[in-house]
């Protein structure tokens, strides 16, 4: 859409000054040629536009080489030319190459001098204000890219070429909003980059902020609240309609769309002009969050007049509030409705001649404005020429004349200027039944103690709060976590929300994790958090691991001060009995898939490696629609049921993990035990080892990148070391190459009994992934023998590597654990056991029941000096 459509190098023009187009001489030629076509017809349409694109690039040229160019161009006033050519009606061809040569050109002028050249005598506001073909979508794109670099242009001293104080006009501005709805996705993008460029400008501007405020933000925020709700009630009519998850991509794209809406509205938030965020936080509250976000929380019938959406949707869409939106007075006054709010909010109802009704009946309904934003714009243009003939001083457009305009004077279902608006001087919230009601709570709650506070926050769903009560009830979830994983989104984006008053947030006792002096917590919450986990350790659970590690996220915050857990011992022992629970699930499947530890080393990183991200989350579409269990929609899969043993199996072993660190995490203990392979503890390259008395056998190392190489080849328990001798140290070596036995594979070759094919996988980041070879090679030895001892040693190794481990799985689950000289066969006398390869345990790294303290070995080798030996894991 916004290609263009001709090269740029292109020349108009011939003789001797085409061998020169950069040039004043080259100028005067171009400007020679427009007066001899002033009129545009089918024989010269080609050599105008021709033209048109010299005289652009000669003055960009000018623009950084010789200001004499620019002198010229103002002198002979050739912009006059562009306007006479855009109002001959010479067709879309002239249009777009006369828009994009002018989009250009603006783009690359430097020089402020220059800049004003080109906007002086209101030229460029003629071009902006022409009736172009709109419907033609290349005029469209150009057009609005054209406004758009405009825009970045504006500044203090730019603003007066465009915003006409005497006149009350700003057409850069009013003639980009009329496009906000547009259906073109890059058109929207680019009003939405105008307008915050011109609410910046305006700042330092009081007429210009006046006459945005006056004059179009009532219009312009009513239609924008309006698109932006129908957006909502389209998004959740795909959601109710696509239970079998064949619409994603439809709804993935009205998410993504509703997030941009979001972020749109956080960046004229958090410009901080008090005038536009006043008007701008009335809309959003009384227009759409609270008749239809909030209101559709309770009221789900839907034979009333009110539209409404779907709860899971509703509490989806005010996560995403919270998580990106921080301005305090608008989430401030949303939050204290859903945590202390009642149906009061809603008593008005809507009458058939609503905009005829008072203020309070109308403004928490969610209706479509009367006058369409350019019908709008045009009337209080209309009304602006008047009383400029009335009242030449600006500086208090639109507060006097309500005083002398009779109500008849009001367009029908148009809003006063002065309505959801405040004077300059005040800096009150905008009010709201449930705000005095706050007030009075808030006075009394001031000086009661953390116990009745804590009583308090246990019988709140017997207080008259349906929008906190519905939350609550929603976290009850033994067979369904559809709405309770929204609703820990919810809590969450609430309490991390930085606009949020601590008072609204302490009334259910939900502070930040590092909060002072809390002494106390919200136990009904508490409770339903626990039992989530306690639903999820059953075999048959139906939550999700994503509302599990939510719930952990919110139970850390709900229990933690700045001094450490405050839990009580009941909840601590709810919660012991769930992680016991996810004991004896993950025991179910122990040794149940031969990739058992595998999948338990992967489980465990991935979690460490990729902790919640509750933006990320609320980003995702897939999570409106009702929980699946099938892979095969591509949803991740911890935000889906499992399918089949393997995922049960890996689910299992997730909820093992998240439990016990919760609980070691309360408890202010450490983590001993895991992971079961500790960076730090293995051999790495460039290590240097005492080598002595250590069996080492000689091999050749052949490689498809590096050729050839002679090394050692050393077993340990965990890994197998590839070494050359040290040059320093006699008996002394240094590692090339330390991989873990656990992922080796080793093969015969076919045609020489000499040789062994070795691959050594990387750990996958993912389960999905493919595992990336660190090592495959062809190791070559001296003869058979050799060659024999070697694979014995790599494969017994590999054996002996996974067994131990999976013992201390077994110590971690609490399973009877076999004896270490017993494992595959591999019995060793007492003073074996005490010879360990070139590396031994550091046992006081480990508990003294770790079965891994007693390790045997695998080849009889003499036992390294103590001073040299290395920690090994």
């Amino acid at each position: 859409m916004f290609g263009r459509s001709r090269s740029w190098g292109g020349g108009g023009g011939g003789g001797k000054a085409s061998r020169n187009i950069h040039s004043l001489e080259h100028l005067k030629y171009m400007y020679h040629v427009l007066t001899k076509n002033t009129t545009v017809t089918d024989h010269n349409r080609n050599l105008l536009v021709e033209t048109i694109r010299s005289i652009t690039e000669i003055l960009i040229w000018g623009d950084q080489n010789d200001s004499s160019v620019f002198d010229f161009f103002l002198e002979k006033n050739m912009f006059v030319f562009f306007l006479n050519i855009l109002r001959q009606k010479s067709g879309r061809y002239v249009c777009v190459q006369l828009l994009q040569t002018l989009n250009i050109l603006f783009e690359n002028i430097s020089h402020e001098t220059s800049l004003y050249y080109l906007l002086s005598n209101n030229y460029v506001n003629s071009i902006i204000v022409h009736k172009f073909d709109f419907s033609d979508e290349e005029i469209m794109a150009y057009y609005i890219s054209f406004l758009k670099t405009l825009s970045l242009k504006l500044n203090n001293h730019t603003v007066h070429f465009f915003y006409n104080e005497h006149t009350n006009d700003f057409a850069l501005y009013t003639e980009a909003i009329k496009f906000f709805n547009h259906p073109e996705s890059m058109v929207r993008i680019a009003v939405r980059t105008i307008t915050l460029n011109v609410y910046k400008v305006s700042l330092d501007n009081q007429p210009m902020l006046h006459y945005i405020r006056d004059k179009t933000a009532v219009p312009y925020f009513s239609n924008l609240v309006w698109f932006i709700g129908s957006h909502v009630i389209e998004l959740d009519n795909c959601v109710q309609t696509d239970e079998e998850h064949r619409n994603r991509g439809k709804l993935s794209d009205l998410v993504a769309e509703h997030l941009d809406h979001l972020h749109y509205l956080n960046d004229i938030l958090i410009i901080n002009c008090e005038f536009l965020n006043d008007v701008l936080t009335d809309h959003l509250l009384n227009s759409l969050f609270l008749p239809l976000y909030v209101y559709s929380l309770v009221n789900q019938e839907k034979t009333g007049e009110r539209p409404r959406i779907s709860v899971q949707v509703s509490l989806y869409l005010l996560s995403q509030v919270f998580l990106i939106i921080h301005y305090a007075p608008l989430v401030n006054s949303l939050a204290e409705v859903i945590l202390n709010g009642d149906l009061a909010v809603f008593s008005s109802k809507v009458e058939p001649d609503i905009q005829k009704s008072s203020v309070k009946a109308g403004i928490r309904c969610f209706i479509k404005p009367s006058e369409t934003l350019e019908r709008s714009l045009e009337i209080n243009k209309q009304k602006g020429k008047k009383r400029l003939q009335k009242r030449p001083n600006y500086k208090n457009v639109g507060e006097e004349e309500e005083e002398e305009r009779g109500p008849e004077d009001i367009p029908e279902g148009t809003e006063s200027p002065s309505k959801g608006l405040k004077p300059s001087g005040e800096s009150e919230e905008i009010e709201m039944v449930i705000m005095e009601r706050c007030k009075l709570l808030s006075a009394t709650e001031q000086n009661i103690t953390d116990e009745e506070k804590s009583a308090a926050a246990s019988e709140m769903c017997s207080w008259n709060r349906p929008f906190l009560e519905m939350v609550y009830n929603a976290l009850e979830c033994a067979d369904f976590d559809y709405y309770a994983i929204f609703v820990l989104c919810l809590l969450y984006a609430m309490s991390h929300n930085k606009g949020i008053k601590q008072i609204t947030l302490e009334r259910i006792q939900l502070s930040a994790q590092d909060a002072e002096e809390k002494n106390s917590y919200n136990p009904g919450l508490a409770e339903r958090l626990i039992r989530i986990m306690s639903y999820a350790a059953q075999p048959d659970g139906k939550i999700r691991l994503a509302t599990l590690e939510l719930g952990c996220l919110l139970l850390k915050q709900l229990v933690f001060n700045k001094h450490g857990s405050i839990i009580k011992d009941v909840h601590l022992a709810c919660l012991e009995g769930a992680r016991e629970e996810s004991v004896h699930l993950v025991r179910r499947f122990y040794k149940g898939e031969e990739i058992f530890l595998d999948m338990f080393e992967d489980e465990y990183r991935t979690m460490m490696l990729k902790p919640m991200n509750v933006e990320y989350l609320m980003m995702d579409a897939s999570i409106l629609l009702p929980p699946t269990g099938t892979p095969l929609t591509g949803i991740d899969f911890v935000k889906r049921l499992p399918c089949g043993d393997v995922e049960r199996t890996r689910r299992a072993i997730r909820v093992f993990f998240m439990l016990r660190s919760l609980s070691l995490h309360l408890q202010n203990e450490p983590e001993t035990q895991l992971p079961l392979t500790r960076e730090e503890d293995l051999i790495k390259t460039d290590d240097v080892l005492d080598l002595n008395n250590s069996d080492l056998i000689a091999c050749t190392v052949i490689t498809k990148d590096s050729g050839q190489v002679q090394r050692f080849l050393a077993v340990d328990i965990y890994q197998m070391s590839l070494v050359e001798p040290d040059v320093g140290r006699l008996g002394w070596g240094v590692v090339k190459f330390a991989g873990l036995l656990q992922d080796m594979q080793v093969t015969g070759v076919e045609d020489d009994s000499r040789a062994l094919n070795i691959v050594i996988h990387k750990p996958a980041s993912s389960p999905h992934s493919k595992p990336f070879p660190i090592l495959q090679a062809t190791f070559v030895f001296s003869d058979h023998i050799r060659c024999i001892i070697a694979k014995q040693r790599l494969a017994k190794g590999r054996i002996q590597a996974r067994r131990m481990k999976m013992q201390r799985i077994a110590a971690l689950l609490d399973l009877p654990i076999q004896p270490a000289n017993e494992v595959m066969g591999f019995g060793h006398s007492s003073a074996a056991t005490s010879h360990l390869p070139f590396r031994f345990y550091e046992q006081t790294r480990r508990s003294s029941c770790d079965p891994t303290v007693q390790r045997s070995v695998f080849a009889s080798v003499d036992k390294v000096p103590e001073v040299f030996t290395r920690v090994f894991l």
